[in-house]
């Protein structure tokens, strides 16, 4: 069974996927587990999905901002 937090995480990683298309979805999650933790080897294994959820969704929220603002 998929819980809904799960769900809205695999949401907001498919739209960030489609804002950087030019990461590989392994980047991406390394990424993010270093923005929700720390830029450390550990990082994608400690993170738990409310952490990853947090921090795509802060990516993402940056990325609208400057595509704002550039607008």
């Amino acid at each position: 069974m998929i819980t809904p937090e799960r769900r809205e995480v695999l949401n907001v990683l498919e739209r960030l996927s489609e804002a950087f298309p030019e990461q590989r979805i392994g980047q991406l999650l390394a990424n993010l587990s270093y923005l929700a933790k720390e830029p450390s080897n550990e990082a994608i294994w400690d993170m738990e999905d409310r952490e990853l959820l947090s921090a795509a969704r802060e990516l993402l929220e940056q990325r609208n901002r400057r595509q704002s603002s550039v607008a």
